[in-house]
């Protein structure tokens, strides 16, 4: 079964997928965890971990500033089993990353646990802690005579989404996170499902968004804690 709802996923992309395509929700909304909806002129609890992130007109703006590496946002957000969802807009940037860290974790580069990667061709569901960011993998993909060894490794760490993401457009995004699944779904219909071990890390102590090009901009961030 989980073969074919991934199979479903890379080949229908999501314009294409019915919602009985996929799994049901994972869970329902429990304890408001964070909540933002940049009504004011400072960042408040957002974290600059590289420049680039303003509040500016009641909504997070986001621009990449370094040619080396995309702008950084994060909130610091203990969780686990959760639920997040917020809007976003590409405003002239081609991508951007959310990502949920664990820094105590040492296994994986940076702490990454988790991200979903949105790009105006493609959304990426991963894992993180297992997958691509995985110490000796992300070493093996920087060596270009082990890349094809390491590829072999993250197969069924990710799902790739076909996506058509307007420019100057709003869309709400909701991810769930519940043990090792992550389903995400995109203004109310689901779109992708990935079931993999490294989701289920027990700490995900934050949440950041990492933008490239200019600009993407983020409004109504909530995150509940996930009840089955």
């Amino acid at each position: 079964m989980r073969l074919f709802i991934a199979l479903m996923v890379i080949a229908l992309g999501v314009s294409a997928l019915a919602e009985d395509k996929l799994p049901g929700r994972l869970a329902k909304k429990g304890k408001l965890l964070f909540s933002d909806d940049f009504e004011r002129s400072r960042l408040g609890d957002w974290k600059i971990i590289i420049p680039g992130f303003r509040v500016q007109a009641g909504v997070l703006v986001g621009t990449q500033d370094r040619a080396d590496h995309g702008s950084v946002g994060r909130v610091y957000v203990p969780m686990k089993d959760f639920i997040m969802q917020f809007r976003f807009k590409l405003a002239g940037s081609p991508r951007f990353n959310l990502v949920f860290d664990d820094k105590k974790h040492k296994g994986s580069h940076a702490g990454h646990i988790a991200r979903v990667a949105y790009a105006q061709r493609q959304i990426r569901l991963g894992d993180d802690k297992e997958g691509i960011m995985r110490n000796d993998i992300f070493a093996m993909r920087r060596d270009p005579k082990r890349k094809a060894e390491a590829d072999k490794l993250i197969e069924g760490r990710g799902v790739h989404l076909k996506a058509k993401l307007a420019q100057d457009r709003w869309y709400t995004t909701t991810i769930e996170i519940v043990g090792d699944a992550m389903r995400v779904s995109l203004d109310g219909k689901p779109i992708g499902f990935l079931r993999s071990p490294g989701l289920a890390h027990p700490t995900k102590e934050s949440a950041h968004f990492t933008v490239s090009g200019k600009a993407t901009h983020f409004d109504n961030v909530r995150i509940w804690e996930a009840k089955r």
